[in-house]
């Protein structure tokens, strides 16, 4: 019914950039939050950073300054652009949205939390 694809990860050197993305598809009547989560080896997925459909942003500490999120409705696609990584941002890199759909089955109008399926970011020299 609905569906969240992320890309754009890969190896990649301390201090270099990778961006991010990932594409909502479906019976979608609008989208809400959307947002970018990850998870380390051995660690709990944490957030890394969240839009609103208005536009507000708020950042993770540890990515501040370094991370950018944004979106574009029309593409129903959230971005993460990620410079300056350093070795501790290695992790599968997850989005998630919020979002409002039509039930194939019922037809009627729904709303959940749909996942990505991760992309594997891995800073390293």
């Amino acid at each position: 019914q609905v569906q969240l694809v992320d890309s754009g990860g890969g190896l990649v050197q301390p201090g270099g950039s990778l961006r991010l993305s990932c594409a909502a598809s479906g019976s979608i009547f609008s989208i809400n939050d959307m947002g970018w989560y990850r998870q380390a080896p051995g660690k709990e997925r944490e957030l890394v950073a969240r839009i609103t459909s208005d536009g507000n942003t708020n950042y993770a500490d540890s990515v501040k300054g370094r991370f950018t999120i944004s979106r574009d409705i029309a593409k129903r696609t959230v971005y993460l652009q990620m410079n300056t990584l350093k070795p501790e941002d290695t992790a599968v890199y997850y989005c998630k949205a919020d979002i409002t759909y039509r039930d194939t089955h019922s037809f009627q109008r729904q709303r959940r939390d749909y996942w990505g399926q991760g992309t594997r970011v891995t800073v390293s020299s």
